[in-house]
């Protein structure tokens, strides 16, 4: 028997994420409320981020699946509508369609897989289905091994993993505080949290955990490695994103499921941070985004510049910062834990935390520092406790705090969040934790020597073939694009414009429908002659005919 009820369900993994949710979405609704106020269409914004709001809110709270999964395809359908929000340009129109394409596939496998789990638990109630995992599969499953998979699959989707992460750098197509919401508060981590929350079905399957680690893993090492080339700043830092989702999808396949959500929460503070900096530097710029057409700012936005500064030492998880707590505990976990990919996993995750490194620095000097590559727009000289800058300031300042003093915090709120052994600040004193503090330092440096110095010409690192043909690939987002446009894009559009496919057997159905329409409308125009006599006797007939019905009744 199909029966779901509507009831929401607290407990601490769902408190964490409705804190991360409120908490950040209300400073990104504040500062929007300024960057939006000279925008058309001002009221249906924070209309749609609103419903975006509620939407994620359903999902985390939701006590079944059935009311995650309309949680989950509510914040598909507001990424749709705050992407395309500028609709009158054609590109941010196929942005917000690509989007939601895209993230349609995921879920499809997502889908399935409340199906397969009503089949085998008889209820689509979340917690029965977990006490279903612990006290009824087993650990060699097939049959959980292919549900976790599609979970997987949908994960992958929403959180803009590999393979169906290209429509994430096509977001930034919306307002920077649309950007700043799903890449900190909502959207993307809604995977992630799909994965913890079904946690006793992937710890019963290696396969399964196997699986989300190599996913996170090649997604940051890819998207590290993109972010280095781009020369949009909100490219950037979608790329940035994706990287720091994989961290999080890599946490939770080794088994630190503490950590990973430890990573969300503080990823949460600092990419919101940059990414409402870098909404002040494009308003500042004229709507500006190619970082190359900025240079020397940090003189003249000096509140900006501070923010991302804070944003950009988190980033690169450089020691007491949030970032440092979350990224350094992520990797120990890895090096500890019991896969026979331990060794290889840490590695290129240590690499790929060296390229954040190279990137951050890199987007930090072609935007603040240098000669100015163009005119900035002229600000108004007003108090700092003018209306217009507390929009601004307030939610730089809070949001810098939590950069930093987010990371303490995290111990306590997600310290035992599994039933793990959790996050300690004393983990950071492991012979593998000190090692890797070294790691965020010689990516600064060596980003200062190569972005900052002259002591490098950089023209002959560049000026060659094969870093023309790297560049290209990897600002290509590693030809994902191109894959699909090839293989799925093109073959599609090529059928649905043939002739042949004019007569498929689904438009007889709407044929009908107009043929019927066309044949009732020309019996009833047989009667419209234009004569008052004919209806006059129309009229007649009729009220006869309801007198001899009501005499015969």
């Amino acid at each position: 028997e199909f029966n779901v009820s509507f009831r929401l369900f607290v407990d601490e993994l769902s408190l964490v994420m409705v804190s991360v949710i409120t908490g950040v979405g209300f400073l990104i609704h504040w500062y929007a409320t300024g960057y939006m106020s000279e925008e058309e269409g001002y009221s249906r914004f924070f209309c749609y981020m609103n419903l975006f709001v509620f939407a994620m809110l359903m999902l985390v709270m939701g006590d079944n699946l059935l009311l995650l999964f309309l949680g989950w395809e509510g914040v598909g359908l507001c990424s749709y509508l705050l992407i395309g929000f500028f609709h009158k340009v054609p590109e941010f129109g196929y942005a917000a369609r690509k989007a939601f394409v895209v993230t349609r596939v995921g879920d499809t496998f997502l889908i399935i897989a409340l199906f397969l789990l009503f089949r085998e638990v008889g209820s689509l109630e979340i917690q029965a289905g977990l006490l279903f995992a612990r006290e009824s599969m087993s650990d060699a499953s097939t049959l959980n091994t292919i549900i976790c998979l599609l979970l997987l699959g949908g994960a992958v989707g929403k959180s803009a993993q590999v393979p169906l992460q290209t429509w994430l750098p096509d977001a930034m197509a919306g307002p920077t505080p649309v950007s700043a919401l799903i890449h900190a508060a909502t959207m993307v981590t809604a995977g992630v949290y799909l994965i913890a929350r079904m946690q006793d079905f992937f710890m019963l399957s290696q396969t399964a955990m196997l699986c989300v680690a190599a996913v996170g893993l090649i997604t940051l090492f890819i998207a590290s490695f993109t972010a280095l080339v781009q020369s949009d700043i909100k490219r950037v830092l979608a790329y940035s994103t994706m990287s720091q989702i994989g961290y999080m999808f890599f946490a939770l396949g080794v088994g630190a499921w503490s950590a990973g959500l430890f990573h969300l929460m503080t990823h949460a503070f600092f990419k919101a941070l940059l990414f409402l900096a870098s909404g002040s530097v494009i308003l500042a710029m004229h709507h500006e985004q190619n970082m190359f057409k900025m240079g020397g700012l940090w003189k003249k936005l000096p509140i900006p510049f501070i923010a991302m500064l804070v944003g950009s030492a988190a980033l690169v998880a450089l020691p007491l910062t949030s970032g440092f707590f979350s990224k350094d505990a992520i990797l120990l976990k890895a090096w500890k834990s019991d896969t026979d990919f331990a060794t290889l996993f840490w590695t290129v995750a240590v690499i790929a935390a060296f390229l954040t490194s190279l990137y951050t620095v890199r987007m930090m000097v072609l935007t603040f520092f240098g000669k100015p590559q163009s005119e900035m727009h002229e600000l108004k000289k007003e108090s700092l406790w003018h209306p217009s800058r507390i929009r601004t300031v307030v939610p730089f300042g809070l949001l810098a705090v939590l950069s930093i003093a987010g990371g303490w915090m995290g111990f306590e709120i997600t310290g035992g969040l599994f039933g793990d052994e959790g996050v300690h600040p004393e983990l950071h004193f492991d012979p593998i934790a000190l090692l890797t503090l070294g790691i965020p330092f010689a990516g600064v440096v060596t980003g200062y020597f190569l972005f900052a110095s002259d002591l490098i010409d950089r023209r002959t690192l560049i000026k060659n073939k094969l870093s023309d043909l790297l560049s290209k690939f990897w600002g290509s987002g590693w030809g994902f694009d191109w894959v699909y446009d090839t293989l799925i894009v093109k073959p599609f559009r090529f059928v649905a414009q043939t002739r042949t496919n004019r007569n498929d057997i689904v438009d007889l159905f709407f044929k009908l429908i107009k043929f019927l329409a066309s044949l009732f409308h020309h019996i009833l125009s047989m009667f419209q002659t234009g004569h008052v006599r004919w209806y006059a006797f129309t009229m007649v007939g009729g009220l006869l005919l309801v007198f001899l019905a009501v005499v015969w009744i």
